[in-house]
């Protein structure tokens, strides 16, 4: 039994983030993620073109803004993706994928669904962008994960505690030992 505790102490952790990147549910993220690609560039060149015609100037200004928003949101995504896969099928090593990912922004840019003109989008884009901000809920989720994990094995930091700090400062000043 002893022999049993030893091997199972020597055995390195599962890299649970690098599983879950290769793992089927990756796959139907990578899939999904593109397909919304996809969609919302021909919605965004078809149909939203001609339903963005017919909109009054605060609501043509709103969907400016908005799709701006949307695109820059799914190509930061789809990038993200990319750079995944491209671990995934041995293209890129992690660190590599790691000093890529730096460039690519998936926080930020949300959308401003109580802002003047909201109400008034054509619903298929607010559909786009609703489904588009629920990927990138999952995308930075699954970011974290992958990339944040080596962060959460190493050792905690040392927080300073500013009011311990002044304390210690207090005691060393009148010599008297802080308990």
């Amino acid at each position: 039994m002893n022999d049993k505790r030893k091997v199972r102490a020597t055995e390195a952790p599962v890299a649970f983030g690098a599983k879950l990147a290769d793992s089927d549910s990756f796959k139907t993220l990578f899939r999904d993620g593109m397909a919304l690609v996809e969609e919302a560039a021909d919605y965004l060149d078809g149909d939203g073109r001609d339903e963005a015609k017919d909109l009054p100037r605060v609501a043509s200004l709103a969907y400016a803004t908005e799709s701006m928003r949307l695109t820059t949101r799914l190509m930061q995504m789809a990038s993200w993706l990319l750079l995944q896969r491209a671990v995934n099928e041995g293209e890129m090593t992690p660190e590599q994928a790691g000093q890529e990912k730096n460039k690519v922004r998936l926080h930020g840019l949300s959308s401003a669904k109580d802002g003047p003109g909201w109400e008034e989008l054509p619903s298929r884009l607010r559909d786009l962008i609703e489904r588009s901000l629920h990927l990138q809920k999952r995308i930075r989720h699954l970011d974290e994960v992958i990339y944040n994990k080596a962060v959460e094995s190493e050792e905690p930091a040392v927080v300073s505690n500013p009011v311990s700090d002044q304390i210690g400062m207090i005691a060393n000043a009148f010599a008297v030992k802080a308990d």
